[in-house]
């Protein structure tokens, strides 16, 4: 492979203008494509193989023209200090606020009079009207949440408190701001990596056209392969990560060719050849870990996961081919005005001393117990709170207390109890049934008699009188554990009562729909960190030739994700460092948390691990000591990878300031876990491990040498190949 990619380097430099006009035209045409193409369909959010997906099927069935996953919102009224929703002026603006919603979208469906629907408090200070949608959140228009706002503000007008809660007025958070930061940021620590301008450019970008060729593909293939715009927000951030990781690795490694005195085109192709293997592999794992999200059977997270994928290939290919080319047009002047003097030598800071890399892998030499010790027993403290974990998906009580939805939610917990708003739907299927009603009221009188309901509203039955809908409060809040343990109670025993009458119980609704997504990711979990981890292996058994190398940077890997989920833990749910954070509200933790942080920080560790280990496997491999090859690789990779790893953080700590609970979780935890594994595991556990297990760590038994393809990402054939070249010249033959 090294010498495929080394010819393909130096076939980019040399036809640099065809090239750049490749990727120019990709871009121009995927741009196009983008606008002409039909707006995306919108997100359906389903979850095949549960029992509340099951039941929204059945709805559809059961009760034509309506729409189970439709969206909701509930207008939550609050009459003035010592007066009542009741009374006649409250009464009247309450009224219009409810004539206004009924005309305010072709798109409402009904909308509840709180007067007439027993949706007033017991105390008469609070009210509410439901308003049911025609289609679900995603594909509710901006007019339509104009409206349902206008309506609102209306009646603060007339003196009320008006709050709205449900998922209507769900959007998906822009996230335009926090990727400027990152860029901003990427490109200043890119400035002080290279002390060239030219090079810190070359990788910002080349990122930004493999992004906008992979979201601008997304977007105009949206319609023809039912991908919603909600896809390209993964591919964006992954592919902006690694597309400036990839090519700052290249590069850097061309930097360093040129330093030791070759030719310019000779340099585009041996960063190519070593480097460039380097980035095809740890692309490889990017690709398997986001792929691998498909074993979850959530269509909207395996279409997430399959665009980013596509945009990483997209991201190795620029780096393997536009790279080069733009090296080519850029000349020397990808070198810091010093090293284009000769003032500084490679691996050497100012006044020829080793650089910070080759001094801190001598000092874990030295120590490499402590070391490990200190690393492993940090990251066990960090991760303890992960034993603590408790998983849901985040409600309008998640939400900061200044939102709307929050404020809906505060009130009508207040008003109606907690359980009121997380309302279960109860459906009592009885096509075979003899009496459809008698097994409905059953149904209902059983679920009514457990300790967790607060209340069950009489059965309503379809046109045909053989499928009945209840909705049941519990007396918990949504989010709670005990509201978990009676779905689950509910779908036991209203089952049995159902049987019992020849029909069929079942339980769905947000809440419910909630827990099962919960419990279907929870189940996925170990099978999808089977699939990944085992993979990943494989492939780096046969990158690094050894069967140690690659088991140390799972263990490690794992080490850090756990004290990730650690850090999450006592920051989210136990409110440690709370406010620090911005965070507002406490609690479960986002159930797609733990699979999304090992699929996409498995795919970005193994990048470190890939780049750092390489160049240790090639300078082993052309001769130097276990030891010394530890601090070859870092004296030329620590400092990339410290720049790549710094480059991550800042994209993903941007996603902290946002107001939504769900992304700044998302942001907190792929920012640490990118922390713990570039600098904890990669830069101070792997040369601890190396340095302890010596020449062993290279061990691969010899059946398995003969059955394993050698790829030689080290460039040892490529070193066979040029030798011949180099005229007697063995400074040449080094690669």
């Amino acid at each position: 492979m090294a010498t495929f990619l080394y010819k393909l380097g130096r076939f980019a430099f040399r036809r640099r203008r065809f090239v750049a006009l490749i990727w120019v035209a990709l871009l121009a045409v995927a741009g196009v494509g983008a606008a002409t193409a039909s707006s995306p369909a919108a997100d359906s959010f389903s979850v095949p193989g549960t029992e509340s997906q099951k039941t929204f099927d059945l709805l559809g069935e059961r009760f034509p023209g309506t729409k189970a996953d439709g969206a909701t919102a509930r207008v939550v009224f609050k009459a003035p200090d010592g007066q009542q929703v009741t009374a006649p002026a409250q009464k009247k603006a309450v009224e219009k606020v409810v004539g206004e919603l009924k005309s305010s979208s072709p798109q409402v469906a009904s909308v509840s009079d709180p007067y007439l629907a027993k949706g007033v408090a017991r105390d008469g200070k609070i009210a509410y009207a439901q308003v049911t949608y025609k289609v679900s959140g995603f594909e509710l228009t901006d007019e339509a949440r104009d409206a349902l706002k206008d309506a609102a503000q209306h009646g603060r007008d007339a003196g009320l408190t008006v709050e709205i809660g449900g998922n209507a007025l769900q959007a998906m958070p822009e996230t335009g701001a926090t990727e400027i930061i990152g860029i901003v940021i990427s490109a200043v620590v890119l400035v002080i990596t290279f002390g060239a301008l030219i090079a810190a450019g070359l990788p910002l970008l080349t990122a930004l056209i493999g992004v906008g060729i992979g979201v601008s593909s997304i977007t105009a293939l949206g319609s023809v392969l039912d991908l919603s715009s909600t896809t390209s927000t993964l591919a964006m951030m992954i592919g902006l990560a690694v597309g400036i990781d990839y090519a700052l690795f290249i590069v850097s490694r061309y930097r360093s060719e040129l330093a030791e005195g070759r030719e310019r085109e000779e340099a585009a192709g041996r960063a190519a050849g070593t480097a460039g293997s380097a980035v095809v592999f740890a692309g490889l794992t990017v690709v398997i870990a986001l792929v691998g999200l498909s074993v979850v059977n959530i269509p909207m997270l395996t279409k997430m996961g399959i665009a980013a994928a596509g945009t990483v290939v997209i991201a190795v290919l620029v780096a393997l081919t536009l790279i080069p080319a733009l090296l080519g047009f850029a000349g020397k002047r990808v070198l810091s005005r010093k090293a284009r003097k000769g003032a500084v030598a490679p691996g050497e800071a100012e006044g020829g001393k080793p650089n910070m890399g080759t001094r801190w892998a001598r000092f874990v030499l030295r120590r490499p117990v402590a070391v490990l010790l200190a690393g492993v027993v940090g990251l066990g403290v960090i991760a303890v709170p992960a034993g603590s974990l408790e998983m849901g998906l985040p409600d309008d009580g998640a939400q900061p207390t200044s939102t709307t939805q929050r404020k809906a939610y505060d009130l009508l917990s207040d008003g109606f109890g907690p359980g009121f708003n997380g309302p279960l739907m109860l459906v009592v299927d009885g096509p075979g049934s003899k009496d459809p009603k008698a097994a409905a009221a059953r149904v209902a009188g059983t679920v009514a008699k457990l300790d967790g309901v607060a209340a069950v509203t009489p059965p309503t039955f379809n046109q045909a009188g053989d499928t009945a809908l209840l909705n049941v409060v519990p007396k918990s809040k949504p989010s709670s554990t005990e509201t978990e343990d009676l779905v689950h109670e509910i779908r036991g025993k209203a089952g049995d009562a159902a049987r019992d009458a020849d029909a069929q119980a079942l339980v769905t609704g947000t809440t419910a729909m909630n827990i099962d997504v919960s419990e279907k990711l929870n189940d996925a979990l170990l099978p999808y960190l089977a699939l990944v981890v085992g993979l990943a292996f494989l492939l780096l058994m046969v990158v690094f030739r050894s069967v140690l190398v690659p088991l140390k940077a799972a263990l490690g890997f794992l080490l850090s994700v756990v004290a990730a989920l650690g850090a999450v833990v006592a920051v989210f749910q136990w409110g440690w460092l709370a406010d620090l954070f911005g965070v507002e509200q406490t609690g479960p933790v986002m159930s797609m948390m733990p699979i999304f942080m090992v699929g996409v920080v498995f795919g970005l560790a193994m990048d470190y691990e890939v780049f750092l280990v390489t160049r240790m496997r090639e300078a082993f491999v052309h001769g130097e000591r276990p030891g010394q090859a530890v601090v070859t690789g870092f004296r030329h990779g620590a400092r990339v990878v410290t720049a790549a790893a710094v480059i991550m953080i800042s994209v993903f700590a941007g996603f902290i300031g946002s107001s939504e609970s769900m992304i700044k979780m998302i942001g907190f935890g792929l920012a640490v876990a990118v922390f713990f594994d570039a600098f904890v595991v990669r830069m101070a556990l792997v040369p601890a491990v190396l340095a302890l297990l010596g020449r062993a760590a290279w061990w691969l038994p010899k059946w398995l040498q003969r059955a394993l393809p050698n790829v030689d990402v080290e460039g040892e054939q490529l070193q066979k190949h040029l030798a011949p070249e180099a005229d007697g010249k063995p400074e040449l033959a080094k690669v």
